[in-house]
């Protein structure tokens, strides 16, 4: 069995639990995830099974979108409800006032990675650090945030949500933490789900029951998408027998013979005549070649 199972991460599991409880369902251990999501989070968790996990760590599409609740006038040693309190603010804030600092974590910006996230410094994580109460220095990162918007504001409460697309390795918590900071009343996240993940949607998820009712009646393979469904970023390029016979061996193609169908651009997905995906090939310019990428055959 192999392929892309997608599915609905319910809160309380950490990805690393999902893909544990995966094997048991399934009966295989060869599983792997597509991007880590806190306990508390919940949705799109793109889980690669058997010959389908050589694909965990070069997907093209690493673009991911949120949806963020969020509370203004407090901060925690967590970013979020489920740490401890530090500060409370009854500073009152209109919508407005969030609209008009926005703009200011769009785009490309610097982020600090926050205490509580498994960033290691001098080779320890620093959530083992923050559970000793130990706060080190910590390099801000540069992170891509392509939309950022209010779907909803209560300012009698100052609870609201967020829409939040952004690229790898983006703490949705401190956003809303930066920005209560920027608001100068503090802020933490009360609620997340991640709506999309490499090109995959909730639509596309299913539940732990869901799996299981469909393990039971013998049509797993039904709910598996397959593996180029998370290439379809790239250019799609079709071999003849013969250069497919010398892509699966590892040969480096000409590109003078492919160039008619080549449009232009570093990386490809590979196919056989027949509609079999093989997997990336990427070009080598400076020698007029187009060598095997990652072969996932």
């Amino acid at each position: 069995m192999n392929g892309i199972l997608c599915v609905n991460k319910p809160q309380d599991f950490t990805s690393f639990d999902v893909v544990a409880k995966l094997r048991g369902i399934l009966g295989m251990k060869r599983l792997g995830h597509g991007g880590t999501l806190d306990p508390m989070a919940t949705g799109v968790l793109p889980v690669f099974v058997g010959n389908a996990t050589k694909a965990c760590d070069i997907m093209p599409d690493n673009t991911k979108s949120y949806l963020a609740g969020f509370r203004l006038g407090q901060t925690s040693d967590t970013q979020d409800v489920w740490g401890n309190v530090r500060d409370i603010s009854d500073m009152a804030v209109t919508e407005d006032d969030i609209l008009a600092v926005l703009p200011e974590f769009t785009g490309r910006i610097m982020q600090l990675p926050p205490m509580y996230s498994a960033v290691q410094v001098n080779g320890k994580r620093l959530y083992d650090l923050a559970r000793q109460g130990i706060e080190v220095e910590r390099e801000a990162r540069q992170i891509e945030v392509s939309s950022l918007k209010l779907t909803e504001y209560a300012a009698d409460t100052r609870e609201g949500k967020l829409e939040i697309a952004c690229g790898k390795g983006t703490y949705i918590r401190t956003i809303i933490n930066d920005i209560g900071e920027r608001l100068g009343c503090g802020g933490i996240m009360t609620s997340l789900v991640r709506t999309s993940s490499c090109g995959f949607a909730l639509a596309d998820c299913f539940t732990f029951d869901e799996i299981q009712k469909a393990k039971d009646e013998d049509r797993l393979e039904e709910l598996l998408l397959s593996v180029d469904k998370a290439f379809v970023s790239l250019p799609k390029l079709v071999l003849g027998e013969a250069q497919a016979r010398m892509y699966r061996n590892g040969v480096k193609l000409d590109m003078a013979r492919v160039r008619g169908i080549l449009p232009d651009c570093d990386t490809y997905r590979i196919y056989a005549q027949d509609g079999t995906f093989f997997g990336t090939a990427v070009t080598d310019r400076e020698n007029g070649l187009l060598r095997v990428g990652k072969n996932l055959g």
